[in-house]
């Protein structure tokens, strides 16, 4: 049976409230750089896609973890407009950048979100959140009401291992001491939250909300439109088992 629901974070339980490249180009243009949104989208997207994961091997301090978050984070942010032009003063505009992404209302949580969550626990499962995230996640969850509400947070920074690493998964279903049968993540990336889970023996299920993918896509569990779903495939999977 399932006995715990993991969630991607970002792209699955809340997203921002503009394009990540419209923020980058309006804060750009504060510190002394103009370029179009679109451009600098495709900038951000091609330096993220192309940057190591967001983790550092394990055993690191509390202190050391932040230096290297911020540190990941400005090396992301420097390659993705240093082919657009240049700031009056980098520095300034990056740390407006890393606590503008820090502050809760940048975000905004999936209207269905909370009630998905409360529906799980009712039902007796436990619930938890894994991402490819820093410790801002924290207050992110917490603004939203979310982190009250699940069991556990596993982020990749803290853990030392990025998705699809099998290491994140396994790590998230230590702390509720369950096998991965037991377990089902719902993410929105069928690479690094459907393969991911895969690795670990955890089935995935995707979340695809604009209905880019056709029938079951290759090695997931299934295909959702919306988190609401979630719970219809929850509780067949139960009741199969149950039968």
């Amino acid at each position: 049976m399932v006995k715990v629901v993991f969630f991607d974070a970002a792209g699955t339980l809340f997203d921002t409230r503009e394009p990540v490249g419209s923020i980058y180009a309006r804060l750009a243009r504060r510190f002394g750089l103009d370029a179009p949104d679109s451009e600098i989208d495709a900038a951000f997207r091609h330096a993220f896609r192309a940057a190591p994961g967001l983790a550092f091997g394990p055993g690191r301090t509390p202190d050391e973890l932040r230096r290297l978050e911020k540190q990941w984070w400005r090396s992301l942010v420097w390659t993705t407009f240093e082919q657009l032009g240049r700031f009056d003063d980098f520095d300034r505009f990056f740390a407006a950048l890393f606590a503008h992404f820090a502050d809760p209302e940048t975000w905004r949580a999936d209207p269905e979100a909370m009630s998905v969550l409360n529906a799980l626990k009712q039902r007796r499962l436990g619930l938890g959140v894994i991402s490819n995230f820093d410790w801002r996640l924290y207050g992110v969850l917490e603004a939203s009401g979310m982190l009250s509400c699940v069991d556990s947070v596993t982020i990749s920074s803290e853990v030392g291992y990025a998705k699809p690493a099998p290491e994140i998964f396994r790590a998230a279903l230590d702390k509720h001491a369950l096998a991965p049968v037991e377990a089902l993540h719902v993410g929105d990336s069928l690479a690094l939250d459907v393969g991911g889970a895969a690795g670990a023996g955890i089935p995935g299920l995707l979340i695809d909300r604009k209905g880019r993918h056709q029938g079951q896509p290759r090695g997931a569990l299934g295909c959702v439109r919306s988190l609401a779903e979630v719970l219809k495939v929850v509780d067949e999977m139960n009741q199969e088992l149950r039968a």
